[in-house]
């Protein structure tokens, strides 16, 4: 992990995300068990699992839409149980559904949001045109979002997610139904902001190819965090050539194990 000019040493440590020992049963569904996770400052973690690995779960506990049965998340050290307003306020988030409304303009979108984290106008213009730019947007201010591509909604959303400056984004399979081009121009972006501006960045994936840049991918498998590690360790640990591969050799290690076992890894 880089270190970001003006952040020090402490800063840099300090996980902007805290997921700590936390369980979300549906009846007799464990959806997660137990899990433990950090993101840090100008941290890129790709978030990896089969189809009801957990992952969407993780999300709508950590985007305050559901609460934990038990344990706790803290977004810049506020919990998010106790105080989920302010915990939100520290996060940019692209969900894996399109929410743009597209009936409205890009910049209408743009200010209900800013409006929403209690933006004024000036500043959420400045804020709009800024990442709007950034993303090749500038033209498309007035588009209605019906009538942009789906590579440029899903950038529109970002900027929307970026408006109020947030720690952390968190992108929930924010590539889907993008052509290959696209999805590596997100990505690419993405990245750069990780990096430039120190944001931690947890992305949830199912495609391998997109946890290949991450400084750190987190494995969910049954609801548990299986492995934690950067990809070329996990190739490593795998004796694998290439992170697919890694992937689904450790799936199935500890898939053989049962839904009881675990290897009680700590996703940091």
């Amino acid at each position: 992990m880089e270190m970001i000019a003006g952040m020090t040493n402490e800063q840099a440590s300090h996980p902007l995300i805290s997921v700590e020992g936390v369980v979300k049963t549906y009846g007799s569904l464990q959806a997660l068990d137990c899990i433990d996770l950090r993101v840090r400052p100008a941290e890129f973690v790709a978030l990896l699992g089969l189809n009801g690995a957990g992952k969407t779960t993780l999300f709508q506990l950590l985007t305050g839409l559901s609460v934990p049965d038990a344990g706790a998340i803290f977004v810049n050290g506020i919990e998010m149980r106790r105080d989920p307003a302010s915990g939100l306020k520290g996060l940019g988030i692209v969900f894996q559904e399109p929410t743009l409304d597209l009936d409205l303009s890009v910049s209408s979108s743009l200010f209900f949001h800013a409006g929403l984290h209690g933006m004024g106008r000036a500043r959420a213009g400045y804020r709009m045109a800024e990442e709007l730019r950034r993303l090749g947007l500038s033209d498309s201010w007035g588009a209605v979002g019906r009538r942009l591509s789906g590579g440029n909604r899903r950038r529109v959303e970002l900027a929307r997610a970026l408006m109020h400056d947030p720690t952390v984004l968190l992108l929930d399979e924010p590539t889907v139904g993008l052509d290959p081009a696209v999805r590596r121009d997100l990505l690419n972006y993405v990245l750069e902001l990780c990096k430039k501006r120190g944001l931690g960045v947890l992305w949830a994936t199912h495609l391998i190819e997109e946890a290949e840049s991450a400084d750190r991918v987190v494995i969910l498998h049954r609801g548990r965090v299986i492995e934690s590690a950067s990809p070329a360790a996990l190739m490593r640990q795998a004796g694998k050539a290439t992170l697919s591969d890694a992937f689904l050799s450790l799936i199935e290690a500890h898939g053989r194990g049962g839904e009881g076992q675990s290897n009680g890894r700590v996703a940091e």
